[in-house]
């Protein structure tokens, strides 16, 4: 492919996937397939010659978009957002094409720098304490990571890193060993995987806290356990908060759990993977409270924020990989395009969104309210077992015209509506309640047989 070809190809491409995101709905939303479905449609080997453009891309309809979920059709409500906009990927199409392995300032100063201002501007809107900022005084800044799950393991390695030297600063005598093997961390029982995995990889231990009836941790319930780990015998050194956890959106007590931990030499980490996007907003802004007891703080730009995956960040200095993309053009492009008022008006959109939902759940008796609505995330059920939400839950999926994921609270199985795509309006809800008190009215009919 020459430069003349790329324009034209370069066009066709822009057409398709303009045609595929305004027709994403007339899609099914869940693909109809059984693992497995594409070895058998793709030779065993890598053609000998050169193939076609045109083969290329009748494949990618005969076999990749048969097995895609379509995550930002209107439909898709699971999980959390996995954010998209045109400007973003105008942006990613830019930093393909520059191509940078930015791993010094030399190897590519507007890649290194670049990526610094964007983080202030993105620290500043969230109102960041001054010591997050990289362009002031202090000694913070942010960086771009792949996942929140690379954030947290760094913000665990660089305190196992600290705890390990402050101990040794009183104690000389003391190995690195001895010391990694009475590390103990903490984070929510509501807590993503990630954090356990990130122990896990670090090699030192993990307690999860007891959350409260709303799933957030309480200063109490961590201080008893601290307490109890230094009785023993054990270093407390690392506490993960979770704002906006993935089961229901729950928030931990920063201003309760901030101060213990700088009483404890304990490293304060703030997992906002989804969440952190709305506190743009001023009126969400409150529910980061206590980021300065903390240090470090990661969410994700790519779930909320209009910047198409990969994206997140961390308001830590440091980072696994050497070679790194150009992927703060991304930023610059959507924050130029849209504006603070545009992303904040998207959030906010969302979150009534979500209200309106959990509106239509309230007025059927048959459904309960799981957990309180904070932002764009609903937790639902139908009153009555486990098995028949289960059921519910399996009738909604085989019929592919929406797509929801379960939870587990309070040892209840729940069902996890999140607004999802740029693209979903208030129909798109109404139609999505309708399809579910369709599929209930049938289920209950059967039961009462």
């Amino acid at each position: 492919m020459d430069a003349a070809e790329f324009r034209r190809r370069g066009k066709e491409m822009v057409d398709y996937v303009a045609d595929y995101l305004e027709n994403i709905e007339k899609r099914p939303v869940y693909p109809d397939l059984e693992p497995g479905y594409l070895r058998s449609l793709i030779p065993n080997e890598a053609p000998l010659e050169p193939e076609s453009y045109e083969d290329i891309i009748k494949d990618v309809e005969r076999v990749i978009m048969p097995g895609v979920t379509h995550w930002h059709s209107p439909y898709f409500f699971a999980y959390f957002p996995a954010a998209s906009s045109y400007p973003a990927m105008v942006a990613d199409m830019l930093c393909g094409a520059i191509g940078c392995i930015g791993f010094s300032w030399a190897a590519s100063p507007a890649c290194t720098e670049l990526e610094t201002v964007m983080l202030d501007w993105l620290g500043k809107m969230l109102q960041l304490p001054e010591c997050f900022i990289a362009g002031t005084h202090g000694r913070g800044g942010g960086v771009i990571q792949g996942t929140a799950s690379e954030a947290t393991l760094i913000s665990l390695l660089a305190a196992r890193c600290k705890a390990v030297r402050r101990v040794q600063t009183i104690n000389a005598k003391k190995s690195e060993s001895e010391i990694l093997s009475k590390l103990v961390a903490y984070t929510s029982d509501q807590a993503h995987s990630s954090v356990e995995r990130a122990a896990l990889i670090g090699a030192v231990m993990m307690r999860k806290v007891p959350t409260d009836n709303r799933y957030a941790v309480r200063r109490e319930m961590l201080k008893k356990m601290v307490e109890e780990d230094k009785a023993a015998g054990l270093i407390p050194f690392y506490f993960c908060a979770t704002l906006g956890t993935t089961p229901s959106c729950a928030f931990d007590h920063l201003t309760e759990l901030g101060p213990l931990c700088n009483e404890e030499n304990m490293w304060m980490h703030i997992d906002a993977a989804y969440a952190g996007s709305a506190f743009i907003c001023p009126e969400f802004r409150p529910l980061l409270n206590g980021v300065e007891f903390a240090d470090s703080f990661n969410f994700n730009p790519h779930k909320w924020l209009l910047v198409n995956f990969d994206y997140m960040t961390a308001a830590i200095h440091w980072q696994i990989p050497l070679g790194r993309r150009f992927r703060s053009l991304k930023m610059w492009f959507v924050f130029r395009m849209y504006g603070l008022k545009g992303l904040q008006a998207h959030i906010r959109k969302q979150v009534a969104l979500a209200k309106e939902f959990e509106s239509l759940v309230r007025a059927d008796k048959r459904f309960e309210i799981c957990a309180e609505v904070v932002l764009g995330l609903v937790c639902f059920r139908l009153k009555g077992s486990n098995e028949l939400n289960q059921e519910l839950l399996k009738r909604i999926t085989k019929s592919r015209e929406i797509h929801l994921v379960p939870c587990q609270l309070s040892g209840r199985f729940v069902l996890r509506f999140a607004i999802c795509a740029r693209t979903t309006e208030s129909h798109h809800i109404q139609q999505a309640w309708q399809h579910i008190t369709q599929l209930t009215f049938e289920l209950l009919q059967e039961a009462s047989h």
